[in-house]
C-alpha cells in the first residue's frame, strides 16, 4: 500500500472508496500509511443494498444484475469518486465464503472490485475468488488484489 501511496501522492492524484464485504479494510490499509491525507478524499463502508443507493448505486443495476455484480462494483466505484470529487474511484462488493441471508443469490466466494478512473472515465476491474479459512484472510486476499490492481493503473 506505501507503493500505492506513494504513486497517489507524487502524481497529485486521489483515491475515495466504498466497500462492502471488506467493511473498511481497504481504507484502513491506506490510511495507515503516514501523510496519507495528501490522497485519501473519503471511504465509505455501505454494507446494506440500502445504504449503497443512498451513495448513489442505481436500485435499478442492483434489481437487474445483483448486489454482488461487477456491474454494482462499478456504480460503487464511480459514485464514491464522483461524491468524494476524487480522481479514483473503488468499489468492493461481494461474500467471503458466507451466504447472505438477505441476498440469497450470487456465488459465496466470489468478490468483485472496480478502480474508476474519472479523468478518463474509465473501470478497471477483476473478480477473485476468495478460498482462505477466516474472514480476516480473506479481507486481506482482497485488499492485496486492490493494491496490485492500482498498481498497475499507476
Amino acid at each position: 500500500m506505501q507503493r500505492v501511496v506513494d504513486k497517489l501522492i507524487e502524481s497529485g492524484r486521489t483515491i475515495a472508496t466504498m466497500e462492502s464485504c471488506t467493511g473498511g479494510g481497504l481504507a484502513n490499509a491506506i490510511t495507515n500509511i503516514e501523510g496519507v491525507s495528501a490522497a485519501i478524499k473519503f471511504a465509505a463502508v455501505t454494507y446494506s443494498n440500502d445504504f449503497k443507493s443512498k451513495m448513489g448505486v442505481s436500485v435499478e443495476v442492483i434489481e437487474e444484475y445483483t448486489v454482488y455484480s461487477i456491474e454494482t462494483a462499478h456504480e460503487m466505484s464511480r459514485n464514491i469518486a464522483e461524491f468524494a470529487n476524487s480522481d479514483f474511484g473503488v468499489g468492493i462488493t461481494g461474500k467471503l465464503n458466507r451466504i447472505d441471508k438477505n441476498n440469497l443469490y450470487g456465488d459465496n466466494s466470489t468478490v468483485f472490485i472496480s478502480v474508476y478512473d474519472r479523468n478518463s472515465n474509465r473501470y478497471y476491474s477483476e473478480e477473485i475468488k476468495v478460498n482462505r479459512d477466516t474472514r480476516v484472510e480473506n479481507k486481506e486476499m482482497v485488499i492485496e488484489a486492490v493494491i496490485n490492481l492500482l498498481l498497475e493503473i499507476l
